[in-house]
């Protein structure tokens, strides 16, 4: 059984998303990313279920 972890990096949000760190800054600056924590050493991880709730949210009806 696999363990998930508490907290994600920015390359496992990009690669989750298949999009570019680029990508992910850019949303992040217009403040469309899901919300970050910055650690001390300037270190960005987000939670997952921040994540799965900001995933949730840009979910369109069909």
């Amino acid at each position: 059984m696999a363990t998930h972890r508490q907290h994600l990096t920015i390359a496992d949000i990009c690669q989750e998303l298949g999009i570019s760190r680029r990508t992910f800054y850019e949303w992040r600056a217009k403040k469309r990313a899901p919300r970050c924590i910055k650690l001390p050493n300037g270190d960005l991880r987000i939670r997952r279920t921040d994540f799965l709730d900001w995933l949730d949210s840009c979910e369109e009806a069909a």
